[in-house]
């Protein structure tokens, strides 16, 4: 199978974008980022047929780094920011220059953020979780007080930063686990309802992006994007008590950072890598004839499958560091890139 990448729109801006995501049930989306007055924008924009145009300009004080439409609530749709300076902040898309709610939640930059709960799955507490340069990552109910509702990591310890973080496993109203990855090349599994780590690896190079194939399922597959050309592909569905997940460690043949992956959402076993030649690369997963085998003390090994390339494209003469698939529209995908553009683009499957 190839998939063709073509593009529809590009569109140029006047400030360096960190974050895209799709308004929900729209063909609008959120641009945001930082100036280079170290002030924030973020734009609406809205995919025509003729190409895209600005909708709203919003100013904002502090620089926007990252977002998310996770934990919105229809037909409010919220949008969850976090800024350069530990500012997490709610705002409605109907009056976005002045955020509903702002809690300082980390003491730096928040680098990631990911919602769960709301409009896109509606399983359980609507909730944000962040991940900081401050190395702490923490999980808030925004129907609440400016308190986390859990803090994973340590205050008193020495840390690195957290560079990504992702809900999964979210398939009942009592079950949801929180990925992060970090700086080092840790990646850490939390348990929300044990409130503990339930998987811990190494991966040899700072993880820059972290995503579960589907989060309101039971957990399945997620996959690790890290520095120099690497990514890991983990089997989720079983935890061998001495071996950990089954995995598959994969290098582009392009030699750089790979900035972010993002599962198509209509097909969980299709995802984008996100490279730092301003190239989108997409891969299916493909599995193994048997997922399960025994070891010598008979407890069950699962078996990991493979990966293969189906299609690429160069959108951006630097790196693309951001990417969201229309959960709606099938294929229909926006882009940003370092070079300060976004772009519009659509699959041929």
């Amino acid at each position: 199978m190839t998939v063709e990448i073509l593009v529809h729109s590009r569109h140029d801006l006047d400030f360096m974008p960190h974050d895209c995501r799709w308004v929900p049930n729209s063909t609008r989306f959120i641009v945001l980022g930082m100036t280079s007055k170290s002030t924030g924008k973020l734009n609406i924009l809205e995919v025509r047929e003729d190409g895209t145009s600005v909708v709203s300009d919003v100013d904002c004080p502090a620089g926007l780094k990252c977002c998310t439409f996770g934990a919105h609530t229809l037909p409010e749709r919220l949008i969850a920011t976090g800024n350069f300076e530990g500012e997490l902040e709610i705002r409605d898309l109907e009056n976005a220059t002045i955020p509903q709610k702002t809690i300082l939640a980390h003491n730096s930059t928040i680098n990631a953020i990911d919602g769960v709960g709301g409009g896109e799955n509606g399983v359980g507490a609507p909730e944000i979780v962040t991940g900081g340069r401050d190395g702490l990552v923490k999980v808030w109910d925004t129907r609440q007080d400016n308190n986390p509702v859990a803090i994973l990591g340590s205050n008193s310890l020495p840390t690195c930063e957290c560079w990504s973080v992702a809900f999964g496993n979210s398939f009942d109203n009592n079950e949801r686990c929180v990925l992060a990855g970090y700086e080092n090349g840790d990646v850490k599994l939390y348990d929300l309802r044990a409130s503990d780590v339930a998987y811990e690896i190494n991966v040899d190079n700072g993880v820059c992006s972290v995503e579960f194939d589907r989060k309101d399922i039971l957990m399945n597959k997620f996959v690790v994007s890290c520095l120099e050309s690497q990514y890991v592909v983990f089997n989720g569905r079983r935890q061998h008590v001495d071996e950990g997940f089954a995995s598959l460690t994969c290098t582009t043949e392009t030699k750089t950072t790979l900035w972010g992956v993002r599962h198509l959402p209509q097909n969980r076993d299709m995802y984008a890598i996100l490279l730092g030649d301003g190239t989108i690369e997409l891969y299916n997963y493909e599995y193994p004839s048997h997922q399960f085998t025994n070891d010598p003390k008979h407890q069950c090994r699962q078996i990991i499958g493979h990966v293969k390339r189906i299609g690429s494209h160069a959108l951006a003469s630097q790196p693309i560091n951001s990417f969201d698939w229309h959960r709606e529209r099938r294929g229909l995908a926006v882009c940003t890139g370092l070079d300060q553009s976004v772009h519009a683009v659509f699959t041929v499957f």
